[in-house]
């Protein structure tokens, strides 16, 4: 076999391909074996026709054309081997010449298909970012302590109208272009005011209102088949609950915690919050660090491989997201307040961010001769299971029948790698300080940095 590479333009090349009568011998004699596999001819047992027999049946054409079908694979994989071309997504085959006289001539055939670009990395340490600093106050504490307390509170039925922080139980009625649509209607939503999680402008209508009473409103809808429709809502107040929160106090601590004093709880949580910080902070220096790696490298990007993912995106956003609520996308945009030429654009620059962070880091990776263990796997494992709603034995089983094993090691090798951009990086606080992780807080952060890589890349297209 001969191969030749031409470079079309720095995302894309043209593999030409000449394979002589005698390498594509097996792949005719794999021909007739399927041919003799699937047809019967009388005189003849199944598999045992003579190949002269089955070229007068059934044509030497249709055995020519399975020859070539079974031999275009093989010789495309090795002419990239061959020419050690690092290809993307699946090459568009022309030209096929030869194949009604494969015996005389052999095979020739091109194939066009994307590659990955050449990319030149910068100095790590010439990257530099700030971050906020770690600081747990008083003020942190008993925000903490306050939403303990609401977990542990209860309510009870009050004759008066409702107010601020109360929880009233609502019947509600919204009419679109005055019709109440098919999901317009809801009962018995309990809601309290002042939470922002129902309705714009609900919290001035049932402010006031005592059980029985209605009032009504205008309003965006935010979900539904009326989804970003401006819409005259009626609520009725069922019933008006006050919450009753208990005693912050060492018999709290008890109920609430396996501590005994509630000085003891304070410290808890302090210890507590300064661990989400820590996190938090990591995560902050990841996505900085990633932005200002990514700002620092130009790139080509494949025209193929960027339509497919920017089409894939709005696949899984219309189908995956908005279809099982009853959502259109049209819908979608209004309650966004986007047009679609500002959400195509967006679509767009999300994607160039995917595939060129994918770039990038699988770059590193190669340079740097990451690797990835067993360990590592296994907790990015957990941790993606967790995320998924799934066991962890779930999850794996999902991922090795899906054949996805590749996808998480690659997702969990980038995660290192940007670890390894972080830490060459220089990161100081709003203080000025300088970032060092300790060996806790590197763990944080490379679970951070491996779970920033993975969303960044995870709806790109497979390279």
């Amino acid at each position: 076999m001969k191969s030749a590479v031409e470079t079309l333009n720095p995302t894309r090349v043209r593999l030409t391909v000449e394979v002589p009568f005698e390498e594509l011998k097996p792949s005719l004699d794999a021909a007739y074996k399927k041919i003799n596999q699937q047809v019967t001819v009388p005189g003849f047992r199944k598999g045992k026709i003579p190949n002269r027999v089955i070229d007068q049946r059934f044509g030497r054409a249709a055995v020519l054309e399975e020859t070539v079908n079974d031999a275009l694979p093989r010789f495309y994989t090795q002419a990239v081997d061959e020419n050690k071309v690092e290809v993307l997504g699946q090459p568009d085959i022309t030209d096929i010449k030869g194949v009604e006289d494969l015996d005389a001539n052999g095979l020739t055939f091109t194939a066009e298909v994307d590659i990955r670009p050449e990319i030149t990395l910068p100095d790590f340490a010439e990257i530099s970012v700030e971050v906020d600093a770690i600081e747990v106050t008083d003020e942190d504490i008993e925000k903490s302590l306050q939403q303990l307390r609401e977990r542990f509170s209860s309510v009870k039925d009050v004759e008066r109208a409702a107010g601020a922080d109360d929880i009233v139980v609502v019947d509600l009625e919204a009419k679109v272009d005055g019709e109440v649509p098919e999901d317009g209607t809801a009962t018995g939503v309990s809601y309290e005011i002042g939470s922002g999680r129902l309705l714009d402008g609900i919290d001035e209508a049932v402010t006031g209102l005592s059980a029985g009473e209605s009032k009504t409103f205008t309003t965006e809808l935010k979900g539904g088949t009326q989804a970003g429709k401006s819409s005259e809502v009626t609520v009725t107040v069922t019933a008006v609950q006050e919450k009753e929160l208990p005693e912050l106090d060492d018999e709290f601590a008890q109920l609430a915690s396996e501590f005994d004093t509630l000085e003891e709880l304070r410290a808890d949580s302090r210890t507590r919050l300064g661990r989400m910080k820590e996190f938090d902070q990591a995560t902050q220096a990841q996505e900085k660090v990633l932005d200002a790696l990514l700002e620092k490298i130009e790139i080509e990007f494949p025209e193929k491989l960027l339509k497919d993912e920017v089409e894939t995106r709005k696949h899984n956003l219309e189908h995956h997201q908005l279809e099982p609520i009853g959502q259109t996308l049209e819908s979608y945009l209004a309650a966004q307040g986007k047009t679609r030429e500002e959400f195509d654009a967006e679509t767009e620059e999300q994607a160039k961010k995917g595939i060129k962070t994918q770039f990038v880091l699988d770059e590193i990776v190669a340079k740097e001769e990451v690797g990835v263990n067993q360990e590592e796997l296994t907790e990015h494992l957990i941790r993606r299971a967790a995320g998924s709603g799934l066991s962890p034995d779930q999850f794996a089983q999902q991922i090795v029948s899906n054949q996805q094993v590749p996808l998480l090691v690659g997702e969990v090798a980038r995660g290192k790698a940007l670890a390894l951009v972080v830490e060459a990086a220089t990161v100081t606080d709003s203080n000025g300080e300088v970032v060092d992780f300790d060996e806790d807080e590197e763990e944080v952060a490379e679970a951070a940095t491996t779970e920033a890589a993975a969303e960044a890349t995870e709806e790109s297209a497979e390279a």
